[in-house]
């Protein structure tokens, strides 16, 4: 191939332009996360998210969060319960929190809107059950994956998730989505989704979507293994709750209430 002066230098500005950008994007990943960027991924030995429930109620009505999320991932919008899919939604705390009764809680809080996603356990009980391991978790970071492909449709994943944060597409999704976001896969009738953390923004130095649209930073995403991370500053200076934690599961989704 030649390349003359013209198209060298072109070629030069191009790389000077991407690197300028992919710098400014670790010094804004670290100044808020503290999260490892190498060779433009972002790396983790255990990814965790925190959700600020006090912040998150400031606006109780917002569902940027969950329209990034949804829009990110191509997923699908059915208004009937019964078929609905969803990967980040919002709940009542009193539903949410079924297991942690305490009659003197704050005012209102049982009425206070959560936010849940898939729990991405340190013990997933939905990885143990698939017959064609079209979920697991991965070793390197700890998040619970899917491939769609692989998934036949059996739901043993669904009944093992204590959490509820697997949907079933009962239908062809595909017509429920109105606006298709063309670099990521929409799925179809007759396979099981969730929440995967965002693995495909984090392979291209991006954190969640979730926690990047929220308005209030209510959400943290960041490494639990690492000491000097935005989530265990969070954890270790607030008290924070988890999502049946009795059952053994280890979430690695916490809740500062």
């Amino acid at each position: 191939m030649n390349i003359n002066r013209r198209n060298f230098l072109k070629i030069v500005s191009v790389g000077g332009v991407v690197g300028i950008a992919t710098k400014m994007t670790f010094d804004a990943i670290s100044d808020t996360g503290n999260v490892k960027l190498h060779d433009g991924r972002l790396e983790a030995k255990r990814w965790a998210m925190v959700i600020d429930v006090r912040k998150c109620e400031q606006q109780s009505d917002c569902k940027v969060c969950i329209d990034a999320c949804h829009k990110t991932h191509n997923v699908p919008k059915i208004n009937d319960v019964k078929h609905e899919v969803k990967w980040i939604w919002k709940e009542k705390y009193h539903n949410a929190f079924i297991t942690q009764e305490n009659e003197y809680l704050p005012q209102n809080m049982n009425h206070k809107n959560v936010l849940l996603l898939c729990n991405h356990c340190s013990n997933p009980p939905c990885t143990n059950v698939c017959p064609t391991k079209a979920t697991w978790k991965r070793e390197e970071d700890g998040i619970v994956m899917m491939d769609w492909h692989r998934c036949i449709g059996c739901r043993y994943c669904v009944a093992a998730c204590p959490y509820g944060s697997r949907s079933f597409n009962w239908m062809d999704p595909r017509p429920f989505i109105n606006d298709i976001t063309e670099d990521f896969p929409t799925r179809t009738k007759g396979v099981v989704e969730k929440c995967t953390f965002c693995d495909e923004r984090l392979v291209r130095g991006m954190l969640p979507a979730c926690v990047e649209a929220c308005p209030v930073k209510a959400l943290a995403f960041g490494d639990l293994d690492n000491p000097e991370s935005e989530v265990r500053k969070l954890l270790q200076e607030n008290f924070s709750i988890r999502r049946k934690p009795e059952l053994g599961t280890k979430p690695e989704v916490y809740y500062l209430v």
